[in-house]
């Protein structure tokens, strides 16, 4: 399945994306995606649920907004310096356990809202990612184990302010939490729908121009390592997401160096996981 969620922001509907690329409202089935949804078997249910009132349901109009396909999750946990040649534009040393940082869950948009740059910003960057989205409690995983856990993928752009994060006192985080700086989506992808996710070919343009280009055999650390490394250290809820990093040819790592500016469009995608685009826009009071 392809879970979706529309409306203007804070008043999302959950709905499904069919194979067709129709979009259907599904709020009769009762549950938004969030963590209680994954928590309880919600997938399984809205599987068996759509098999009897598919049929029934309002299809949406494409031109309708897209939210984020998961809503609130309780933590955004990114792993930094996941590619190899990122690590190196970024005169970072590849590192032999993965990096762990988070993105503030306010941080999160729909996935072709506007990219605000920060207030005083001069360097916000791009970085497109693979998230991994959670399905149930995971605490001590095994690697072996680890797969067990994921409910879905998703595409995200974690967006960066490069000053805040490397020339200012502190941890990455205030770098990576502004607002707007966690576009998700178009939709959750389930497991099923992603048969291999070490396999899949992602791309980044900015203003129509190819910026980034890999594929997530690059990895330096797979998914079950890293599900499984960061559940020693806190518990993964449902829906929480893992986003796995990104590949080389972000705005740092450039020759000369190139931020955002206002008018910018930033478009992504992986495949299976469909596309998104953001505008950037200055900040406002």
């Amino acid at each position: 399945m392809k879970l979706i969620r529309f409306g203007a922001p804070g008043q999302e509907k959950p709905g499904i994306e069919l194979e067709t690329g129709k979009r259907i409202d599904v709020s009769a089935f009762g549950k938004d995606y969030t963590e209680d949804f994954f928590a309880e078997n919600g997938l399984e249910d809205l599987k068996n649920w759509l098999a009897e009132n598919k049929d029934n349901c309002p299809e949406i109009d494409l031109q309708e907004r897209l939210g984020a396909p998961v809503k609130r999750p309780s933590k955004l946990v990114c792993i930094g310096l996941n590619y190899a040649k990122h690590a190196e534009e970024s005169g970072m040393e590849v590192p032999s356990e993965p990096v762990i940082f988070f993105k503030a869950s306010s941080a999160i948009v729909g996935p072709n809202d506007d990219v605000i740059i920060p207030k005083d910003s001069q360097k916000t960057d791009w970085e497109v990612e693979l998230g991994v989205v959670i399905g149930k409690k995971a605490s001590y995983v095994s690697e072996e184990e680890a797969m067990d856990y994921v409910a879905g993928y998703v595409l995200h752009n974690d967006y960066s302010e490069r000053e805040f994060q490397l020339e200012r006192l502190g941890q990455w985080v205030k770098g990576k939490s502004c607002d707007t700086f966690a576009p998700l989506g178009p939709f959750l992808a389930t497991k099923d729908e992603i048969p291999n996710p070490h396999n899949l070919n992602l791309w980044l343009k900015l203003n129509g121009e190819i910026k980034q280009q890999s594929n997530t055999s690059d990895f330096v650390f797979n998914i079950p390592q890293v599900i499984s490394y960061v559940s020693q250290f806190m518990s993964l809820l449902p829906g929480d997401i893992i986003s796995t990093g990104t590949p080389f040819g972000v705005g740092m790592g450039l020759k000369p160096q190139r931020y955002l500016k206002p008018g910018d469009v930033v478009e992504l995608g992986i495949e299976g996981l469909g596309t998104s685009k953001q505008v950037a826009k200055a900040y406002r009071e």
